[in-house]
């Protein structure tokens, strides 16, 4: 396994940052999303008013967006039933089965999918696995629920490795 591993494709403050036009102007036509942190906090199960309108603009451009979450189905159906997007729970990150599981059942090619999440450890190093491009944006909140406490710590070791290597991490409004 190499750092590289770990490295993002793209770096931006927020999902919301991702806009549509340049999605499409890169052939990217569906986005995988996590939900803890990365599409709502994962303390506020509501989600916001910037979900909401992020999730009008892809559905008007006409790019899927599919939640890939390590939460259980209980957990995830109800954070995302209200926003109408489909899901696959228990997905395994840091392993490719959730991206597989999403990518088969909509038929998606490798270069029409992007990856977004806020952990090196399980979102980016999954998306690699499964041989996609992916974004890594700041975590919602500060907080983390206990089981990511464990991979923000070894997370802080390998980001300090990819900047060494590559320079600070510089986060984008947009790709």
């Amino acid at each position: 396994m190499s750092i590289d591993d770990y490295r993002p494709t793209f770096i931006v403050e927020a999902v919301y940052d991702l806009r549509a036009d340049d999605l499409l102007r890169r052939g990217i036509s569906a986005v995988l999303v996590d939900l803890d942190n990365t599409l709502i906090a994962w303390n506020n199960p509501d989600g916001t008013p910037e979900v909401r309108a992020w999730l009008d603009e892809m559905t008007m451009a006409d790019i899927t967006v599919v939640v890939v979450s390590n939460n259980n189905y209980k957990r995830v159906e109800r954070a995302v039933s209200r926003f109408g997007v489909d899901f696959v729970s228990r997905a395994m990150k840091p392993f490719s089965r959730g991206i597989d599981i999403a990518m088969k059942r909509y038929g998606f090619s490798d270069d029409e999918v992007i990856m977004v999440g806020d952990q090196l450890m399980t979102d980016i190093r999954a998306s690699h696995r499964a041989g996609i491009q992916s974004v890594l944006v700041k975590p919602l909140v500060t907080t983390d629920a206990w089981n990511t406490k464990v991979n923000r710590f070894r997370e802080k070791r390998v980001l300090k490795k990819l900047e060494n290597k590559y320079g600070k991490f510089v986060y984008q409004k947009g790709i």
